[in-house]
């Protein structure tokens, strides 16, 4: 499958890994309306391309992102009450809906400046690698607005109390060491490291019953806001899900390799899926 042209983002597809560029290298690859539009177009394609696995999402350059465009986004939409509400409904569409929702593991690897907005769609992926050069900063607080749009709940979400009030108020920044101490990011490696770190978690994810992963990282984000009944029936739900979509018999299969092959244990990775898919078919 082919992935379309944008002007504004970049695909590129390597061993089953889609990578995902925000490609404005000259501006920090801050977003635009037309960013915002390309990358609302350009996830439905990834999502249903067979060949990619799992996303890593990045910044073309040195930068992750420095959050959105002030002169294009905020300035030049002033006069223009429409294209504001189309570019604000994208922004939120592609990251808060597809993103987050993406039916594929997905990765931010955040190699330099993540500025303001660019904190929303390094939230809304699932996990996040960050250099630990990388600079953090939310900055409005210093000119005059707050983190609008999602970016407050995001960091909420994610942050202790005191680490998200202390960061939003402040406007300090912070590095890729001290964003993984404080849970914003999973882990920070040297600059030199981050691509070979960050795909060997992409692999990993790989690894998995797609199906199983799938329904994993989709109740891990829902069930936070739900109380126990609503929790318990949720999880129920996706398990039967599960069992209706799973062909490799994900279940039966890795039971049947602990228990009587004796050979698997779940502690220490994926069961053997190929081997499933022989079971599978022997028993057919």
């Amino acid at each position: 499958m082919t992935i379309g042209t944008y002007r504004t983002v970049k695909v590129e597809k390597e061993d089953g890994i889609g990578w995902l560029y925000m490609n404005r290298p000259e501006k920090r690859n801050a977003m635009n309306p037309q960013m915002h539009f390309d990358m609302d177009a350009v996830l439905p394609e990834i999502e249903g391309d067979p060949e990619i696995g799992a996303v890593i999402l990045t910044g073309a350059g040195e930068a992750f992102c420095a959050g959105q465009d002030l002169r294009e986004y905020f300035r030049g939409l002033d006069g223009d009450p429409m294209g504001r509400r189309r570019a604000g409904e994208a922004s939120e569409r592609w990251r808060n809906r597809r993103l987050a929702g993406f039916n594929k593991p997905t990765i931010a690897m955040v190699n330099g400046y993540c500025i303001g907005g660019g904190f929303t769609q390094m939230l809304c992926c699932d996990f996040a690698i960050a250099a630990d050069e990388a600079v953090f900063g939310l900055s409005e607080v210093n000119w005059g607005i707050l983190p609008g749009g999602l970016v407050s709940k995001k960091l909420t979400d994610t942050l202790l109390f005191r680490h998200a009030m202390y960061y939003a108020c402040t406007g300090r920044t912070l590095d890729g060491k001290r964003a993984a101490e404080i849970g914003l990011v999973n882990e920070s490696y040297p600059r030199d490291r981050l691509k070979e770190e960050t795909v060997a978690l992409a692999r990993e994810l790989m690894e998995k019953n797609q199906e199983v992963l799938r329904a994993t990282k989709h109740a891990i984000r829902a069930v936070r806001t739900m109380n126990d009944d609503q929790a318990f029936d949720y999880l129920a739900a996706k398990g039967a899900e599960i069992k209706q979509r799973d062909r490799e018999n994900a279940y039966a299969n890795g039971i049947k390799q602990f228990l009587d092959d004796k050979s698997y244990k779940p502690t220490f990775g994926a069961y053997d899926r190929e081997q499933a898919i022989r079971d599978n078919q022997a028993a057919e």
